[in-house]
Formats: structure tokens, sequence, C-alpha cells
């Protein structure tokens, strides 16, 4: 990491509960390889379905039950469904019995998160860390080790099967 980085991240510290930011999302951001996007939410809204667009860019919800992703149980990668960063491989998807696809964890530096307080009491939100696309809600009842649940909105992500590319970045 460079130093400048690190200094422009740590004059940040005071503002990150304005923002809705904790400590930890931003070291996970500085020490992310991935560079954040700026595109315009009516260009996305051009790009995505219209549910699609509601979950990722207005922090809908969709129903649960209602993705295919739920009883996808392929080799592969979910991907975001906005811009493609790869978020989650299929060796970390895990059946919770939510109605949402849900994660042990996500691949490292491609999420951020931060506390959403929308049904008052507080809860850990995340979002792709290149587009800022809202997925989901990250709980502490997973399975060992880690003990965590990245509940994910199904059309949020994309899968790609193993042996597939990848989808070129969406610039």
């Amino acid at each position: 990491m460079k130093r400048r980085t690190l200094f422009k991240g740590l004059a940040l510290l005071p503002t990150l509960p304005l923002l809705g930011y904790t400590q930890s999302s931003l070291a996970q951001a500085i020490a992310s390889t991935v560079t954040p996007l700026n595109k315009q939410h009516d260009e996305w809204r051009s790009l995505l379905s219209d549910e699609a667009y509601a979950v990722l860019f207005e922090e809908d919800t969709e129903a649960p039950g209602s993705s295919p992703l739920n009883n996808e149980h392929r080799d592969g990668t979910f991907a975001c469904a906005a811009c493609y960063l790869p978020l989650f491989t299929s060796q970390d998807k895990y059946e919770s019995g939510t109605g949402w696809p849900s994660f042990t964890q996500p691949i490292a530096g491609h999420i951020g998160t931060k506390q959403d307080y929308k049904l008052i009491f507080p809860r850990t939100e995340y979002h792709c860390a290149r587009c800022g696309g809202h997925q989901g809600h990250v709980f502490n009842d997973g399975p060992k080790p880690r003990g965590e649940r990245w509940c994910n909105n199904g059309v949020a992500l994309r899968f790609i099967a193993q042996g597939e590319p990848l989808p070129e970045l969406r610039s």
C-alpha cells in the first residue's frame, strides 16, 4: 500500500460515522485493489432490469425464495449484476434456509460495508466495492468457523459457471 493512500484514508477517520462507514470498512477499502467506478445512476438504470436497479441502487430487497440462484449448486463465481466484479465463489455458498443466496465470506477486498438503521436496530449492509451496488446484509449467525452469513439479493448477482470466462468488467 502506498503511504499517500494510507494517509488519505486516515484523514477521513473523524467523518466516518457521518458517512455510515466504520473504521474497519475504511481499512477494507484502503486495502482493496478495486478501483471504484464513477457512473451516474441513470446510466445503471439503462443497463439493468427495474428489479435489479431497485435492489442495487435504491437498496430494495427482493422477495425471499424468488431467486433462481437459491438453487444454484454448480462450481463457479457470483459477480455483481451491475459491474460484473466477482464477489463470491461457489465454495463459500451454503443453504441458510432464509430464502436468499447466502455465503460464508466474500472475495477479499471486493465488498464495502456500512451500518444500516432502516429497521431501527443496526445491521451491517454491504455493497460492491467497485460500483457501490447494494448486495445485502451480513449477520453473525452463519456456520463455523467464521460464523458469518452474507445474505445476498439474487437479482444483484450474476452466476458464471466454472469453465466459462468471466465477463469483462463494465466501465
